[in-house]
Formats: C-alpha cells, structure tokens, sequence
C-alpha cells in the first residue's frame, strides 16, 4: 500500500512533466489524485456495471439498505455517476457506485462514463438479468483486459424456477470462462417481483395481498464482504498502480509527441541551412563537406532533444548508416546530387539560380530523410526495431512525397537566394 502511495505521488509531482502534457491529461492528474486521497484513508469503491434497466441502482439501495439511488420503470433513470457510502461497513471506508447503463441510445458519454468509473473502481459488480448479448461479453472481456476485479451478478433469480435458474447459472458460467474467476458468479433479487399472498386473521377469515418480498442479497452481501475484508486494500493498492502506470504510458506518449512536433521543426530548420549551404557554395567538393556538417549536428541536436548523449563521432556513426541505406534505396538521388555539383563546375562557379536551387533542394531533401531516420531511431531509444535500417530508411521514403517536399525546398532556398 505504501509503495503504492509512494507511485502515484511521485507521477503527480513529477517536475519533468510538461506543463502543455499535464494540461492535456488533467482530467487523469485529476483521477490519480483522487485515488491519492482514498488510498491515504483507506476507502474501497464498488462499482456497478451492465445493460440499462437490469437493475444496478436497485442492486446498490439493497446492499445499502436504503433508498440512495434513483430507480424507475423509465429507460436509462441513472443519466451520472452518483456514490454512496455503506454505513454498516467496517471503519466506514466502503463506497457504492451507480453507472449509467452502457448500451442508451444516444448515450456514448454516457457509456465512456461509466466505463471510466468502473475502470477505477477496487471492485466491479457485472450486472445481468439473463444470458448475456455481445454487448456485454464485448464489456465484460474490456474490463478483463483492464484486469478489473469481477463479480457477475444475476440480479433476476426470482423470475425463474430453481431448474431454469441452475440452467441459466451454469449457460453464464460457460460463457464467461476465463473472464469471471470460478465463484464469482452470484444470483440476487435487489427488487423482486410483487407476489400475492394469503393472510388469516384471528377469526379464520383469508383475505389475498399483494406485497414484494425484501430484496434477496444475502449470498451477494456476504461474497462482497468476504472480498474486501479479505483482498480489499490489496485490491486498491493493485488498481492504483494499474491506473498510475496507465496515466505514466499516456504522459510518456504525449511527450513523445510533443518531442516529435519539436524535432519536425528542428529538422526543417537544419534541412534550409544545408541546402542554402549547398546552393551558395561555388566549390562542389566543399559543399558536399558542409552538407555532412551539417547533418552531423543536426542529429546531435536532436539526440539533446530526447535527452540521449551523443558524441560528434557517435553521430558520424549514426548519420554513416543512414547514408549507406539512403544510397541503396535511392541512388538516384545522390546522381542529382552529383550532377548538380558538376554545373556549377561547368559555369566557372558561377551557377544559375535555377541550378543552385535545384541543387540546394535535393540537398534538403537527402536532410530530411537523414533527419526522419534519426529521429525515429531516437525516438525508439536508440533502436532501429525488429527489422533494422534498411526498413525503417525505406518506410519513411515510402511515406514521403518526394516531389513535393523538393518543389516546397526549391521555392524556399530560391527566394533566400534572390534577397541574398
């Protein structure tokens, strides 16, 4: 439980955290620190969860033993979230959860709500009221992969006779295998149906009623009680690091990105200087020079960006292997290069604009594939993934357009050479 403390302080303080990040991700900062506070005072939450109208709300006033939650014939009565706290608990640290049903009609904020809360939740009572459609299987293995402590709860075992309800139990059971852990599926009656009896008065007379029997909970309260009594606190040190760890993936994602967004821009900005470089330099050999100059700096800088040392030599390394595919995959290119290089030979250094420009923007061009590559390599941690290189060079040409990142190149250095 302290260790569990200790991580979700320690995401919440984290100062490494951008502020643009936490901003994006405060309603989960927010989750987290509301699980903060019921760690530290030992609170367990129980949340219901299923179809609408299968009688969650009744479920939670049963257990409570009160009318808390709203219910009604109305489709869909429970439209939020709504907590009670379970005064009969030990230590009163137990809390029930209403979820809105999953499948309203028009009722998608509904239904991420209630998956959200019941994904938070130390306990998750399934709701059902007879064998289950796909949209509850599709629930029930969601909140399974999420790793949600399960109940399963028939909460109809009035409406059938002993036969068919040890028929049903046992259709449930086959169709949850390997979702609902073996004893966790119980049957109740939160609000059963209203049945006529026969009452007789001191003098003989009979006279018919009809009255609803109280709710018939007794095997759901007691497989509650035994859980959180005996796994309860576990249970939410284990849910609190599930969703720390959740929270920790998503602001890593976010930085990523936001660090992706930035090493775009960075390798813009290298991609015109080198091919300004390369453009207003007469001397072909020494171009060619300045060109590895400056890629060798530009994937130093972006090693800074992702916080990864790396020396001039590393670098030279790194920038040696993307070339070596680059002139595999895309020799073509480098002929440009070339070529370009040989009509600024051929005018005595004095190159037309057209020419400087067509060779500046192929310079760019080889730039900002170097710089994709090196950026997706960093990016992974230094890994160029399961298929090396080569696939990572060749995805990245696969999925840039070519002719119109030069045409962009062109113009761009074209115009800074004209105010030059």
């Amino acid at each position: 439980m302290a260790q569990a403390r200790l991580s979700l302080r320690h995401l919440l303080d984290d100062s490494r955290v951008p502020a643009s990040v936490r901003a994006s991700l405060a309603d989960d900062f927010e989750q987290i620190e509301r699980m903060l506070d019921k760690l530290e005072h030992g609170h367990l939450h129980i949340a219901v969860f299923g179809r609408v109208s299968v009688g969650k709300s009744a479920l939670l006033n049963a257990l409570l033993g009160k009318t808390h939650f709203r219910t009604s014939p109305l489709h869909g009565e429970t439209r939020h979230a709504d907590m009670a706290q379970v005064d009969s608990y030990d230590a009163d640290a137990l809390f029930l959860i209403d979820t809105p049903g999953i499948n309203e009609i028009d009722g998608e904020e509904r239904e991420r709500l209630a998956r959200d809360v019941a994904g938070h939740a130390d306990l998750v009572l399934f709701v059902c009221d007879g064998d289950l459609t796909r949209t509850e299987l599709d629930a029930l293995g969601d909140l399974h992969r999420a790793q949600r402590p399960l109940l399963l709860v028939l909460n109809t075992a009035d409406r059938y006779a002993a036969d068919e309800l040890q028929e049903l139990t046992e259709v449930l059971a086959h169709r949850t295998q390997g979702l609902i852990p073996a004893g966790h599926l119980v049957v109740a009656a939160a609000n059963p149906a209203e049945r006529i009896y026969l009452d007789v008065d001191a003098q003989g007379n009979e006279r018919e009623t009809r009255r609803r029997p109280a709710p018939d909970i007794g095997a759901l309260r007691e497989r509650i009680w035994t859980i959180m009594e005996g796994e309860g606190q576990t249970l939410a040190a284990l849910n609190a690091g599930i969703a720390a760890g959740e929270l920790a993936d998503q602001v890593g994602r976010r930085i990523v990105a936001v660090k992706q967004d930035v090493a775009e821009k960075v390798v813009r900005g290298y991609c015109v200087t080198k091919g300004l470089l390369v453009a207003a330099n007469p001397v072909p050999v020494a171009d060619l020079f300045a060109a590895v100059a400056v890629d060798v700096a530009m994937i130093i800088h972006l090693a800074r960006l992702y916080e990864l040392p790396m020396t001039r030599a590393e670098a030279g390394s790194l920038l040696r292997t993307i070339a070596a595919q680059m002139a595999l995959l895309m020799g073509t290119v480098w002929g440009v290069n070339l070529l370009s290089s040989a009509l600024k030979t051929g005018s005595l250094g004095l190159s037309t604009l057209l020419t400087a420009s067509a060779q500046g923007a192929v310079a760019y061009y080889s730039s900002y594939v170097v710089g994709q590559a090196a950026n997706r390599y960093l990016s992974q941690g230094c890994s160029w993934g399961d298929e090396g290189p080569k696939r990572l060079v060749q995805d990245i040409l696969d999925h840039l357009d070519r002719d119109s990142i030069l045409a962009e190149a062109r113009d761009e250095i074209a115009a800074r050479l004209r105010t030059r």
